[in-house]
């Protein structure tokens, strides 16, 4: 399988690398970075001040090349009545994106001495994992160390691990 990592408007180098890793550690997938790509016109709700997540799939399924593809931005996304999403993707489709904005808090709340650039780098590495993880079929696990599982806050995104629970392994491996 590869996978099309699109960065989305200005997005670090090391972004890259982390949500490259992510993919290719859990996967075991070939991993591309394509070329930057310019914010989505009309993504952009003034009245929320914040984008739709849904062109950025859009964005990420038409300039990709790969089996699965995601967009990558530092943009604050919103999912239809939710408050902000940390990534969305469709079951079974090919397109899905990770926002970094929510994902950058300095701490993990007292969970560990770990620096917060190592906090932040986690957080992409099982953000990216997961969406993935919905576009080879995966829905929300109920294991709360799963990567696949519901994480509403970055406090459930810190407590999951990396990888995949036995269960949801089977499942696409």
């Amino acid at each position: 399988m590869l996978v099309d990592i699109v960065p989305v408007g200005d997005l670090p180098a090391e972004v890259k690398r982390k949500a490259s890793a992510g993919l290719r550690t859990v996967y075991d997938c070939e991993v591309t970075v394509h070329e930057s790509q310019p914010i989505p016109s009309g993504a952009f709700d003034a009245n929320r001040n914040q984008y739709r997540a849904e062109d950025f799939i859009e964005l990420a399924s038409r300039v990709g090349s790969g089996e699965k593809n995601i967009a990558v931005t530092a943009k604050d996304l919103f999912y239809r009545k939710r408050n902000y999403v940390f990534g969305l993707a469709y079951l079974d489709g090919n397109g899905s994106v990770v926002s970094t904005y929510r994902l950058q808090t300095s701490s993990d709340g007292g969970f560990s001495e770990r620096d917060a650039d190592e906090i932040f780098g986690d957080r992409v590495r099982k953000e990216i994992v997961h969406e993935i993880g919905h576009t080879l079929g995966l829905e929300h696990c109920d294991n709360n160390r799963c990567v696949m599982n519901f994480s509403p806050t970055v406090r459930e995104v810190d407590v999951k691990e990396e990888t995949l629970c036995g269960s949801c392994q089977r499942q696409v491996l």
